[in-house]
């Protein structure tokens, strides 16, 4: 590519706001500096983007065309800046439909990561919901499927550990959300062989942090972390009457709300991932930010709860 060239394709790029990736390219110092942060699976050291995309509510809208390319072009930035792994579940209504059309449109990007659900009140055994829930998505079969908040997890795992061993599925684990069954969620965590476990966690929401964070260090587990903004309450109430503290933005590069409690999160030596929902481009730009820069220390971590502690 000559001058003249690389000229009009920068220009071009930066008409539909792709610098960041033109510039990735060709500046291994950019690239460097402003690549998503990634952790390792533990049970098999393949690397997971830090931040990546819930489904809950904001993916439920039917088949509406406006919404349905509403929630693509959501989809589209999300990978285009680094996205990877997708979480959904039979439970949130036509979510795994509206996914299945964005993907269509879009095509499969190469850093997909498809994690899944099955539940028992949905009917049909685990082998005919994974199956359901593919033909949705548009794909043969997922990365990762959970067990959705522990509902007879002992017959799922089972057939879960029959779909891995197959190589149908790639991964398997449990999920709960809100804090709630953790004692029972500790006792599956310690007697199965899980490669991940998804809970809630958040910086006001951080009793997983007495014995399930540490437990899935212990044991090998990689932690997905949900309703990081606490189903949006907490980043709403924070935009609405609280500026992002002077001290975050210095010494923690902390620019946006997004930013301060998605590095929060992230930052926890047992989480991999956190997947905050969003339904607009610009809040799904502002999540993937969070997941690059400087991450906090365990001081700089106490600092910022107990600055949330105290508003």
């Amino acid at each position: 590519m000559d001058d003249v060239q690389a000229r009009r394709k920068f220009l071009q790029l930066l008409s539909v706001g792709a610098v960041t990736a033109y510039c990735a390219r060709f500046s291994p110092t950019l690239a460097q500096t402003s690549a998503l942060a990634h952790k390792a699976i533990p049970s098999s050291g393949e690397q997971l983007p830090v931040i990546g995309m819930g489904t809950w509510r904001t993916f439920n809208v039917g088949d509406d065309p406006q919404l349905l390319n509403a929630r693509t072009g959501v989809v589209k930035a999300f990978f285009s800046l680094g996205g990877g792994l997708i979480d959904s579940s039979p439970m949130y209504g036509s979510a795994p439909d509206t996914l299945g059309y964005a993907l269509k449109q879009l095509g499969r990007p190469k850093s997909l990561f498809t994690a899944e659900k099955v539940w028992s009140p949905a009917g049909g055994s685990a082998r005919e919901q994974i199956a359901n829930l593919a033909a949705r998505w548009g794909l043969p079969t997922f990365d990762l499927v959970q067990v959705h908040n522990l509902d007879d997890w002992r017959e799922h795992l089972a057939v879960l550990r029959e779909l891995k061993a197959a190589g149908t599925i790639r991964y398997l684990g449990i999920t709960t959300s809100h804090g709630r069954r953790h004692e029972e969620f500790e006792q599956v965590m310690t007697a199965e062989q899980l490669d991940f476990a998804q809970l809630t966690y958040n910086i006001t929401h951080r009793s997983a942090e007495a014995r399930l964070l540490p437990l899935a260090r212990e044991k090998g587990i990689a932690v997905i972390a949900n309703r990081p903004y606490d189903g949006g309450n907490l980043i709403k109430r924070l935009k609405r009457s609280e500026t992002v503290p002077e001290w975050a933005q210095q010494e923690l590069g902390c620019r946006t709300w997004a930013d301060f409690l998605l590095k929060f999160i992230v930052s926890h030596p047992a989480l991999n991932c956190a997947i905050p929902a969003t339904t607009r481009v610009a809040h799904m730009q502002e999540n993937m930010q969070a997941g690059s820069g400087r991450m906090p220390d365990p001081g700089s971590r106490a600092r910022m709860a107990r600055f949330i502690e105290a508003l």
